[in-house]
């Protein structure tokens, strides 16, 4: 058995240097984000993967992340248990205006990774004629090899949803060029894809069901994900609403697979990663609300898939 996870980790920054003036902005935009807290919030995350290992027996041997803030952080992660500098790391600087990037660790003894790269989008602001540009985070390209086979897996963290969702064409834009390079490589490759990531919009939105059909309307992609949501699995909320944003999808090609076969999508929502509180019960317990510190974990549970080893 293998699992492919995905966990938007919640803002890991490293911690901020002492401000000059009290009131000055910090590097993070967290309050009193010191080497505790950082330290506290390292434990927390790689808790997350102990607990899943306990749970099916192995760890994810590949970790999409989101909400990562350069390299150091995710060093400092692989170095601590469970995962014992047996992780690599596949990580790109974007120039996202918060500087929170994706990133991807991955099994050094079972996964080899030949090429990566970054998808960086630009978007020219119509404001006044001032020909700047607005940037996003990336989404992030790895082709691996994982027992002979090659599986192409896109990790993304698309706009959010904020002042009346002015992000939805950016979001729209960012799938479609995402989704003809993954028709590229199923239809002329003929080698398997993973996608992964907040997207920023659950399964039946539009966008992500268009990303599922090739250019004839035949089915490329599956995302199971989509019969969690139906039955109220979620893993992130807005006040009252559960949402379903993180998701991971594969190619056709995964589902009966000799080498890995697609057996269950999970939304990992372990009681030791909820709330404490009542009123917040069965949610993700936060590392922030607003600028309160509450010391959580995240506020998205991590999902992930179970394949089949098969071979």
């Amino acid at each position: 058995m293998e699992l492919f996870s995905f966990y938007n980790v919640e803002n890991l920054f490293l911690p901020d240097p002492k401000p000059v003036h009290k009131l000055d902005p910090t590097k993070s935009g967290l309050r009193n984000w010191d080497e505790r807290r950082y330290k506290n919030k390292l434990f927390k995350i790689s808790h997350v993967f102990q607990l899943m290992k306990e749970e099916n027996g192995v760890l994810p041997f590949i970790i999409g992340l989101s909400e990562v803030s350069g390299r150091k952080v995710l060093e400092d992660l692989v170095e601590m248990e469970p995962f014992n500098s047996e992780y690599g790391i596949v990580h790109y600087n974007s120039m996202d205006e918060r500087k929170v990037d994706v990133a991807m660790l991955y099994d050094k003894n079972k996964v080899e990774v030949i090429d990566s790269e970054t998808i960086t989008f630009f978007f020219e602001i119509n404001y006044k004629n001032t020909g700047n540009y607005d940037t996003t985070r990336d989404v992030l390209f790895s082709k691996i090899k994982y027992k002979g086979e090659i599986i192409n897996v896109f990790i993304a963290h698309l706009p959010s949803k904020r002042e009346k969702d002015i992000n939805k064409p950016k979001r729209a834009f960012i799938l479609n060029e995402v989704r003809q390079r993954i028709m590229k490589i199923v239809d002329a490759d003929k080698e398997h894809v993973i996608l992964c990531g907040d997207f920023n919009e659950n399964p039946d939105d539009e966008n992500l069901v268009q990303i599922l059909y090739d250019n004839d309307h035949e089915k490329v992609l599956m995302n199971p994900f989509q019969e969690l949501f139906s039955t109220r699995n979620y893993s992130t909320f807005h006040y009252k609403s559960g949402l379903l944003y993180d998701q991971i999808m594969m190619s056709r090609s995964l589902l009966d697979n000799r080498t890995l076969a697609f057996q269950e999508a999970r939304v990992f929502n372990s009681d030791k990663l909820s709330s404490r509180t009542r009123n917040f019960e069965g949610r993700p317990f936060r590392t922030y609300v607003g600028t309160r510190y509450l010391g959580g974990y995240s506020d998205h549970f991590p999902v992930f898939v179970r394949f089949k080893s098969l071979s």
